[in-house]
């Protein structure tokens, strides 16, 4: 059967560069909201760390309906260590819209979510976005884009494919890049005319391939695909399968059976060949698996997700503060928790260790880890992670590791920095041009050697620089890199840290707390340029005499401390180091504590 009143499409492109403006604009326009109704910016960003952090972590389903015909559109997250939502959810869809800065022009996630696309055999438009920038470079970005598809083997097919340029804030769309547009018609009939119409098997046995998995309390998992073959339908009994393991499989029934309209999922009584559905009623339910009718067990082949690059290990906080602040800290409530995320992320993976309080937690980078430590501080878990390491492979006997594609936009005056410290990351340059009065350095660094570069970066290019990184592939060791050239200010003691205590310890390094923060022995109050740790006693109050008072205090001046984000935190930890996390802080400590022991095990260190 030819659908011709569908077509399934994902957005897909680097961070930042407009794909959730451009489906509100979309949703705008095909009259999806109603005239008078209020609407929030970035309506598809659902979650608070999606709309404080201004990006997008997990995709989303939306649809349009736009001459008779209904277009299901899918935003997925521009970030690269959220590239596993990418992969899976393109096999919902048989079209996707490349979408492109029209300043910055292609970056490395672009690169990524391309070759995947490109892969699959999808049909693809390019849509240059962001025309409206005073420095936008169209006609070289539409260069740089052909020499992209053709650096990646693209078929003739997707070398014809059309370009649309946006402006997805101003809701305009040209077939013309000298032409503005006045709304989103063009790209809109280019998504009919170039997508064609799904030729989908209605009448055979049912087939729904499972690319996405929602929770909700009140009827559990809620199973997100693609009708692949058949009819589904409400109240159908079903047999869930997988093609990857073969001897699972679970009989059970269709519940509930949703559409989706706009933002909102509503109920229906069945669904064809094509749709994409939500259901419920199958509690076992995991990404990758296939429901088949009952009667005809034929389970779909799933794409393959990329292997993390990234772990921690999570485990149960054991500080001297452990349990005051948390609603869940024990090893049950972490273990659960963790093993409940791998239902959605199918790029995560979860290992029990040797300890039975902690986890070894595996990802596609810093920011993919630190986003789930956000989420699980902000649900009430208190819990420690150590600090990332890279994971290494060994290939015919050679230690292999992590290499990152790293592009850097920085000020053509602060190139120096930029090249010294990719230098001592072992980084190798490959391409380098001038956009303007802005240099583009292209590298490829060791995975390890990002690690912490971030506000480094920044401090080199005084705020200016813009840096971005992809997996690029396993190469062999590069050698040994030094992480860290900073040591740590440790606590001495437990108690209360006083200004008299910060003022003398302000002295050796710069500080992380304030006056009247709670401390214990061990925890780390800052940082030293030496690399060596210092003890600091900054509960050390001052002696009072009948001439001296501790009003006295109010008189020393204390440089304003650091405040570490939780990334900045993760950046900063050693291998020595722990970071606890808690709903209200997040702190820094020494895995040994006791400054004796610690000295000890130092020592022992040296003569191994």
């Amino acid at each position: 059967m030819i659908r011709e009143d569908l077509r399934n499409i994902a957005i897909i492109a680097h961070v930042d560069h407009g794909k959730t403006t451009l489906v509100d604009q979309m949703l705008k326009q095909a009259g999806t909201f109603r005239e008078n109704q209020v609407v929030e910016e970035r309506v598809m960003d659902s979650g608070a760390l999606e709309r404080e952090r201004g990006i997008t972590i997990l995709a989303k389903n939306t649809s349009v309906h736009y001459k008779g015909v209904k277009i299901n559109i899918i935003d997925t997250p521009g970030h690269a260590d959220f590239s596993g939502e990418v992969e899976r959810v393109l096999k919902m869809v048989s079209g996707v819209l490349i979408l492109v800065d029209a300043a910055e022009g292609p970056m490395p996630q672009t690169r990524f979510v391309t070759q995947k696309a490109l892969e699959m055999g999808l049909k693809l438009i390019i849509v240059v976005n962001k025309v409206d920038r005073p420095d936008a470079r169209v006609k070289e970005v539409i260069d740089e884009v052909l020499e992209l598809l053709m650096d990646l083997d693209a078929s003739d097919d997707q070398l014809e494919s059309p370009f649309v340029f946006c402006s997805g804030r101003d809701g305009t769309s040209s077939l013309d890049e000298n032409e503005r547009g006045s709304d989103l018609t063009p790209l809109f009939d280019t998504i009919l005319s170039h997508f064609p119409p799904l030729d989908m098997d209605d009448k055979g046995p049912l087939q729904i391939l499972v690319s996405s998995i929602d929770y909700n309390d009140y009827v559990g998992r809620i199973g997100i695909g693609r009708v692949e073959r058949g009819v589904a339908k409400q109240n159908a009994d079903v047999v869930v399968c997988n093609y990857n393991h073969p001897e699972v499989s679970l009989r059970g029934k269709i519940v509930n059976l949703y559409e989706i309209e706009g933002l909102n999922r509503v109920p229906c009584e069945s669904a064809s060949a094509g749709d994409i559905v939500c259901f419920s009623g199958l509690e076992k339910i995991n990404i990758g698996d296939t429901v088949c009718a009952a009667d005809c067990v034929e389970p779909v082949a799933f794409v393959k997700i990329s292997d993390p690059t990234v772990e921690m290990i999570f485990s149960v906080n054991d500080s001297p503060f452990a349990g005051k602040e948390g609603k869940f800290v024990t090893t049950r409530h972490l273990r659960d928790r963790l093993y409940r995320e791998l239902l959605r992320d199918v790029s995560l993976r979860v290992e029990d260790t040797d300890s039975t309080d902690a986890f070894r937690v595996s990802g596609r980078g810093e920011m993919h880890l630190s986003i789930l430590i956000e989420t699980m501080r902000r649900e009430g878990y208190e819990f420690q992670v150590s600090s990332p390491k890279v994971l290494y492979r060994e290939i015919d006997g050679v230690k292999y590791e992590p290499v990152e594609r790293l592009i850097v936009d920085v000020p053509e005056d602060n190139t120096g920095p930029v090249f010294q410290s990719m230098g001592e990351r072992k980084g190798e340059l490959v391409h380098m041009h001038a956009m303007g009065s802005r240099m583009r350095l292209e590298f490829l660094v060791p995975a390890r050697g990002l690690f912490g570069y971030k506000s480094e970066f920044l401090t080199d290019t005084k705020g200016e620089g813009v840096m971005s990184s992809v997996f690029f592939e396993y190469q062999p060791y590069k050698g040994e890199i030094t992480r860290r050239s900073t040591g740590s200010l440790v606590a001495f003691e437990t108690g209360e840290a006083v200004t008299y205590g910060l003022f003398n310890a302000q002295g050796r390094g710069t500080l992380f707390i304030t006056p009247g923060t709670p401390v214990y022995e061990g925890m780390v109050v800052g940082y030293s340029p030496k690399d060596e740790d210092i003890n600091v006693n900054v509960c050390k109050t001052k002696h009072l005499t009948n001439t001296r008072s501790s009003s006295s205090d109010d008189a020393l001046r204390l440089i304003p401390p650091k405040k570490l984000s939780l990334e900045e935190a993760l950046e900063f930890i050693g291998d020595d180091e722990l970071l606890e996390v808690t709903p209200l802080n997040v702190r820094i400590r020494k895995r040994i504590l006791d400054s004796e022991l610690r000295a000890k095990a130092r020592a022992k260190a040296k003569l191994q």
